[in-house]
C-alpha cells in the first residue's frame, strides 16, 4: 500500500473522529449552519499548512509531502459534509457556503508562507511563480480557493446524492418487508 493512500486514509479517519465529537446544533440560518461546519475544517487547515511548510524546511522532497495539502483536506471535508447534510433542506447550498467560507481562509496562510519563503530565500515550493505579495495572495486565495471549491463541491454533491439514494433504497426495502 502506498504512503499516499495511507496518508489519505489517515486524514479521513482524523476528520471523522473529530467530527464525531461535534455537538449537534440547530442553526438559525443557512449561513450559520455553513459557518458551523467550516469552523473545525479551518482550524485543521491552519495547522496543516505550517506543518507542511516545516516538513519542507526539514528537507523532505515534494513528492513525499504532496498529499499533506489543502486540496486533500477539502475533499475529505466535502465528503464528510455530504454525509452530514444529505437529509438537510438546502444541503447543496450549505455545502457550497461551507466551502466558500473554508477555502479562502485556509488559503491565506499559504500566501503568508510565500512571503516568508520569498523574503528569506528559503527555497520551498511556496516561493515559486510570483513576484510580489499581492500577486501571491490573489493567486493563492482566489485561484487556490477555486481549485479547492470546485472539486470539493462536486465530491460533496455526489456524496449527498449517494447518501440520499441509500436512504431511499433502505426505505423501499423496509416498506417491502413490512407488506
Amino acid at each position: 500500500m502506498s504512503v499516499k493512500l495511507i496518508y489519505f486514509c489517515f486524514i479521513q479517519l482524523i476528520i471523522f473522529i473529530l467530527m464525531k465529537k461535534e455537538k449537534e446544533i440547530i442553526p438559525t440560518s443557512t449561513f450559520q449552519h455553513a459557518l458551523h461546519l467550516a469552523k473545525k475544517a479551518i482550524l485543521i487547515a491552519l495547522v496543516l499548512t505550517p506543518f507542511r511548510f516545516a516538513l519542507e524546511m526539514a528537507g523532505l522532497p515534494e513528492r513525499a509531502i504532496f498529499f499533506i495539502g489543502l486540496l486533500w483536506l477539502t475533499l475529505g471535508f466535502a465528503m464528510y459534509w455530504g454525509i452530514k447534510l444529505y437529509n438537510v433542506k438546502n444541503a447543496y447550498l450549505i455545502l457550497l457556503l461551507s466551502l466558500i467560507i473554508f477555502s479562502p481562509i485556509s488559503r491565506f496562510p499559504v500566501a503568508v508562507f510565500w512571503w516568508i519563503d520569498h523574503k528569506w530565500s528559503i527555497g520551498t515550493h511556496y516561493s515559486l511563480y510570483f513576484d510580489n505579495f499581492a500577486q501571491a495572495t490573489f493567486q493563492h486565495v482566489v485561484y487556490g480557493s477555486l481549485v479547492q471549491l470546485i472539486p470539493g463541491f462536486f465530491l460533496g454533491a455526489i456524496t449527498i446524492v449517494i447518501m440520499r439514494n441509500i436512504k431511499s433504497t433502505t426505505k423501499k426495502i423496509n416498506t417491502i418487508k413490512n407488506e
